[in-house]
């Protein structure tokens, strides 16, 4: 993983895939920098223990809060969008977006929620401690465990089905091992 003190966003969003949150900065700093070229609605609510902000650097879309007052944010490039801690959010790009998102580098714990499509309920919700286990990692295990637990896919109150999530975009595992491997020769 070769992380830089500057990038080139664009260069360096060719490299990458949808909702890769990938860190773009040298350990040590913070905030750090997540990187993600999303082309698809994002497959689950994040929930961020910090407040996090969403930069647009191009296409257009929306960032969707499945709670509160304010329900969504339109996204064209130079939008900077302010995630609240705690706030269940997700992206919904309408044409290929690119999105920094500034973190703290520790960001504590961070969670993955699935609301229904067709009633809004919360459906589900798993946390975790980004001390122990890469968001990414989590991200991909979390959602392969959704598409296997059936149940965990109908909404309790509506009884909406909703679909497995197709992994096949999504290199969640491949970016948590890097990381990993870089925290252990730096760490």
């Amino acid at each position: 993983m070769a992380r830089k003190n500057h990038f080139l966003a664009f260069d360096e969003a060719a490299k990458h895939g949808p909702y890769d949150e990938y860190p773009m900065l040298p350990a040590g700093i913070d905030p750090q920098i997540h990187l993600s070229r999303n082309d698809r609605p994002q497959p689950f609510h994040l929930i961020c223990e910090h407040d996090t902000v969403l930069v647009t650097m191009s296409g257009s879309g929306r960032v969707e809060f499945a709670e509160g007052p304010v329900r969504y944010h339109t996204l064209a490039p130079g939008d900077f969008v302010y995630v609240p801690a705690g706030t269940a959010h997700r992206i919904l790009p309408e044409e290929e977006c690119v999105h920094l998102r500034y973190k703290p580098e520790c960001p504590g714990l961070e969670a993955i929620a699935w609301y229904c499509d067709n009633c809004g309920t919360e459906m589900t919700r798993e946390t975790w401690d980004t001390a122990v286990e890469v968001s990414r990692q989590a991200y991909d295990r979390i959602c392969r465990a959704h598409n296997v637990d059936a149940a965990s896919r109908i909404c309790g109150d509506c009884g909406a089905q909703h679909p497995e999530i197709d992994m096949s975009p999504y290199s969640w595992d491949k970016i948590a091992a890097e990381i990993r491997e870089e925290s252990a020769t730096t760490g």
